[in-house]
């Protein structure tokens, strides 16, 4: 697919590739040079991983530290 460079620098990423890697309004992405190509990554934060995983009955005490450190890491990454 093909888009243009607008003379501020931007690029409108096509709606097909945005759906397809879940590229929303104000995510981020990363821009990776590989010799002459250069490689667009979406940028996961722990965010975006929020209620994959079911709970598996752990006792509330391991719950609860668990949620207490991705808490932590995620007040890091918003830094």
């Amino acid at each position: 697919m093909i888009s243009t460079i607008t003379t501020k620098g931007q690029v409108t990423i096509p709606i097909a590739i945005r759906r397809q890697y879940g590229i929303n309004p104000n995510d981020q992405v990363d821009f990776i040079t590989e010799g002459d190509r250069i490689i667009l990554v979406p940028v996961k934060t722990l965010r975006d991983f929020r209620g994959v995983v079911a709970g598996g009955g752990d006792s509330d005490l391991e719950l609860q530290t668990a949620k207490d450190a991705v808490s932590r890491r995620v007040v890091e990454e918003m830094s």
